[in-house]
This record gives C-alpha cells, sequence and structure tokens, in this order.
C-alpha cells in the first residue's frame, strides 16, 4: 500500500461484502422480526397475561370466585324440586326453571353444592338440608372465556389468539436466540 492510498474504500467493500453474506442477515432478519412479532401481538398477550393473573388469584379473591362454603354434614340428601326452589329463593340468580340453570356442581365431601345461572350468578346450597349458604355473582368463568379469547367471538379465538400465542412462541425462541449471540460469539472468539 502506497501512502497515497486510502484503506477507507477497501474497508467499506470488505464490510458489505461481510453485511451481504446470510450469516451476518440472520441476526438482523431475527431482531426485525422479533420487533415486529411483539408489536403484532402486543394487545392479545396483554389480555391473556392480565386474565391469567386474575385466574391464578380466583381461589384467594372473592371478588374473582366465591369462595366455597361448607354444607351441615357430608352427603347429597336433597331432591331436584329443592335444589330449584333453593336457587330459585335468590332473587338475583334469575333462576325460575332447569332453563335458567346453566350447571351443577356437587361436592358430596364439603356437604354443599353449586347452582350456576345463565346471568354467571351462583348459589350455593346445602347438599343435606337445600338451605341457601350463599349466593354472589361469579366472574371466574367470564374471565376465563376473556383469557382465552372465546368471549370476543370464536373466530378471535382461533385468528387472533391463537396466531399471537405462536408468535409469543416464535419471540420466546428468537428472544433466546438474540440473548445467546452475544456469548456464542465471545466463546467462537477465545477458541
Amino acid at each position: 500500500m502506497t501512502v497515497d492510498e486510502d484503506p477507507a474504500p477497501r474497508d467499506a467493500l470488505m464490510a458489505d461484502a461481510a453485511a451481504r453474506s446470510p450469516k451476518s442477515r440472520a441476526p438482523k432478519l431475527n431482531r426485525r422480526l422479533h420487533r415486529i412479532g411483539a408489536l403484532v401481538s402486543a394487545l392479545p398477550v396483554l389480555i391473556v397475561v392480565v386474565s391469567g393473573l386474575l385466574l391464578q388469584l380466583k381461589k384467594d379473591w372473592a371478588f374473582v370466585q366465591p369462595p366455597t362454603a361448607r354444607g351441615s354434614s357430608a352427603g347429597l340428601a336433597v331432591d331436584w324440586d329443592t335444589i330449584l326452589a333453593g336457587a330459585a329463593s335468590v332473587e338475583e340468580a334469575g333462576i325460575r326453571t332447569w332453563d335458567d340453570v346453566d350447571r351443577l356442581d356437587v361436592r358430596p365431601a364439603k356437604g354443599m353444592l353449586k347452582v350456576r345461572g345463565k346471568n354467571r350468578w351462583e348459589v350455593q346450597l346445602d347438599a343435606v338440608t337445600g338451605e341457601v349458604l350463599q349466593a354472589s355473582y361469579r366472574r371466574s368463568d367470564l374471565i376465563e372465556s376473556i383469557h382465552d379469547g372465546s368471549f370476543f367471538s370464536e373466530g378471535a379465538k382461533l385468528w387472533v389468539f391463537l396466531p399471537a400465542a405462536v408468535i409469543l412462541l416464535g419471540l420466546w425462541i428468537s428472544g433466546v436466540y438474540l440473548w445467546l449471540l452475544p456469548h456464542l460469539v465471545r466463546r467462537r472468539r477465545r477458541t
């Protein structure tokens, strides 16, 4: 190299050739996909995380799910008419006939049963006497439907929340790769 020769153009050519190599494009593409994936999945993932946190607390927070009461004794001795009459005695539950009942949850070991109305009200009855133990609004089913996306629509569940979960998995994989990359490069330089 002569004194007049400038090394900058040669260095620029080498850097340009290195930038075009597949090895150097992969991390840039990975970072770009990582950013785009994070943007696309941000809102569905936020909904899943917040609703998941609430569901984690459902047994500890009566606002989400009413605590399970205990009946007078273990067993199940009430008949169907007594169950319906007990549930119908709670006006807020809106239960008049069996058509208004979404589901029954029978807990013979605790001596109680839960009658859940279609309006999400839950009436807990003593399984032996039929007496109303407690009645309150149950939010956990609503939160579960928000969590899996079915609250919005079946289409949202399959076409928004499922792809967001796949993107989140990709973000996790690319994030691990981006975190490991500097460590791998340092290890390669040492050897």
